[in-house]
């Protein structure tokens, strides 16, 4: 069955674009029921988005700057979600 995805949102900061690639490398997902970020622990998917943060930063933005924002974000995120684990 062919899908078709629609386009998506403008991201708006910098922190929002480095959650968009963490999401698509699948270094990150979302907490289903509450919607907070949580860390997979793949590294192989962390190194997925440091290579697109690279390769394709958002304009204005060098590459190594685009992989220091990826690094903030991941360092941000936990490995559960917050209200879950209550």
């Amino acid at each position: 069955m062919l899908m078709l995805v629609g386009k998506r949102a403008a991201i708006r900061t910098l922190q929002g674009w480095a959650t968009s690639v963490l999401l698509d490398a699948g270094a990150v997902r979302e907490c289903e029921e509450h919607g907070w970020m949580m860390d997979c622990a793949d590294p192989h998917a962390r190194d997925r988005a440091f290579h697109i943060a690279r390769r394709d930063p958002p304009s204005g933005i060098s590459p190594k700057a685009a992989a220091v924002v990826i690094a903030e974000v991941l360092e941000s995120v936990g490995d559960t979600c917050p209200e879950c684990s209550r």
